[in-house]
């Protein structure tokens, strides 16, 4: 959703005490340099890829929301410019085993009622998204993270007040993990774990409308009119809100990378989430400076049904993961610094070294040729050709690359292959309800560990969209989360991407890169962060 510098390299040294005291220079707000004349109008519009699904930090599922409600909500820990944590409503934390948390919160920290953010809040909020009641997609995070109890809860095997987090006193969390986990702190700047106000929640289903939320982040919710755009302004009540520059800002929600770009050149839009990539060169050339391509911490893929349809055969999904020409696909048909995906984790993960992938020792021809045995083995060929329906959200650029694969498999195995795209909540719909044989998905990594990626493929995981089951596979993951070393935990990774290569639930396509147009005006965009993580706070606009 939001993800770049590495988490794990620039992270608290957690082996075995950690600590880290806050200070007021310690905040990540906006810094605007000596001297700097600002503009005398600090509003800014940002593009967002499609209408947030929820505003509500259990219910958020994809970027659109995630990056509104990074606004909106502030947890623990935050991220600055590279991706290091810092303070948030949290001072400071400390563990003396990395298996028991203790946070300090500020006692400055208020919603935007000005009522006070309380260890509570986050025992409330933290409960909320474990509990089946709340029906949250990303209450698999808590028991990711370990928190204790987490898994039993939402198994519905425990209550949701038996969660292993406490409220010592009004300022001060505890958290107890079911395992020693070093970069716990890293975890807990994921949205999911941003607090939510108990009255606020309670006080009706609209209590994320404008007038209606009460977050306690930088900004308020001033207006929303679906599908057109979000306003948001300053938070008064923000306990650094005097660091706050912009004072209005607007998120458009427009699906079309053609649309954004063209509003973008023509002056309405200050930063696009993406460009088309057959514009890439025609925008260097145009708007040098403006155009950014850093890499990200993201796979794209195609995901196969496992459990229904021809995509059920292993042998049918390797050989059409076998014939999605990787390199032509980042060469010639997206050409924005893209790098081949030879396997899910990208190569920006900390703690990642990658084993080479047989595939991609092997020239396309040598790939082409194995799967047509293996799909003449599965019992496909040209008396009965393979047919299948490709799945994707609306947009121009997962099109072209639907386009793409479709024709190489239609060149290479003869595949009949029926292209269907649909808008986002429809499309999400789809994907949860299994609805598919092969679908458009991407990983943006939640936090900069190579179990971010991998996790999703296990078998109790609600983002395994799939449905892949491999008990070896859960072995092996399960074993890296004991690991007390990085070259043990690599070893573990990589027998999970072997596994992954072999059984193709997924076809990993590409990495990532963080393609956006940024107006040379607007300064302190965090682009180097390898989550894409960005809070408006940090920004501002220059005289100009």
């Amino acid at each position: 959703m939001s993800v770049r510098g590495k988490l794990m390299k620039h992270s608290v040294s957690v082996t075995c005490c950690a600590l880290l005291v806050s200070s007021i220079s310690l905040s990540y707000a906006a810094e605007v340099p000596s001297g700097t004349v600002l503009a005398e109008k600090q509003e800014l519009v940002r593009h967002i890829k499609d209408e947030p699904a929820s505003l509500d930090p259990a219910k958020a599922v994809g970027l659109p929301e995630i990056q509104v409600i990074r606004d909106l909500f502030e947890g623990l820990v935050n991220q600055n410019e590279k991706g290091e944590i810092v303070p948030g409503v949290a001072t400071q934390w400390k563990s003396n085993d990395n298996r028991i948390w203790t946070f300090t919160l500020r006692d400055n920290a208020k919603w935007a009622d000005g009522t006070p953010v309380t260890a509570q809040d986050f025992v409330y909020s933290w409960q909320r998204l474990v509990d089946p009641k709340t029906l949250s997609p990303f209450a698999w995070f808590a028991a990711l993270a370990g928190i204790n109890n987490a898994q039993a809860i939402i198994d519905g095997k425990a209550t949701p007040d038996q969660l292993g987090v406490t409220a010592v006193d009004a300022h001060t969390l505890k958290i107890q993990l079911d395992k020693p986990l070093p970069w716990f702190v890293n975890l807990t700047a994921n949205f999911a774990f941003f607090p939510v106000q108990k009255a606020n929640v309670e006080s009706g289903k609209e209590w994320t409308k404008p007038g209606n939320l009460i977050g306690n982040g930088a900004y308020v919710l001033k207006d929303r009119v679906v599908n057109e755009k979000l306003v948001v302004v300053p938070n008064t009540h923000y306990w650094d809100n005097a660091k706050t520059v912009l004072q209005k800002v607007t998120f458009l929600p427009i699906n079309q990378e053609s649309a954004a770009t063209k509003r973008y050149l023509a002056g309405d839009i200050d930063i696009t989430e993406s460009f088309p990539k057959n514009m890439y060169q025609k925008l260097l050339k145009d708007i040098p400076g403006q155009v950014y391509t850093p890499p990200q911490l993201g796979t794209y893929y195609y995901a196969f049904n496992t459990q229904k349809g021809p995509t059920a055969d292993q042998r049918v999904r390797l050989a059409l993961s076998m014939t999605i020409d990787r390199r032509l696909m980042t060469e010639k048909v997206l050409g924005t610094g893209e790098k081949p995906a030879w396997h899910f984790t990208p190569d920006v993960t900390a703690g990642f070294t990658p084993e080479p992938s047989p595939f991609e020792q092997m020239s396309q021809e040598e790939l082409n040729a194995q799967a047509k045995t293996l799909l003449s083995a599965a019992g496909y060929g040209p008396q009965k050709p393979l047919k299948l329906t490709l799945l994707y959200n609306t947009s121009e650029n997962h099109q072209k690359i639907a386009i793409a694969v479709a024709s190489m498999w239609k060149k290479n195995l003869g595949v009949d292959v029926k292209l269907q795209n649909q808008e986002w909540k429809t499309y999400i719909d789809s994907r949860n309800t299994g609805n598919f044989d092969v679908i458009r998905a991407s990983w943006v990594g939640d936090y900069n560990e190579p179990s971010t990626f991998l996790t999703l493929l296990t078998s109790t995981h609600s983002g395994n969209i799939s449905r892949f089951n491999n008990p070896a596979y859960d072995k092996v993951l399960a074993q890296a989360s004991t690991e007390n070393t990085v070259k043990a935990r690599n070893a573990d990774y990589n027998a999970a991407e072997k596994i992954l290569m072999e059984q193709a639930p997924i076809a990993p396509i590409y990495q990532y890169t963080n393609g956006r147009l940024i107006k040379p005006w607007l300064k302190g965009y965090p682009i180097n962060n390898p989550e894409d993580v960005a809070y408006s706070r940090t920004m501002y606009i220059v005289k100009h």
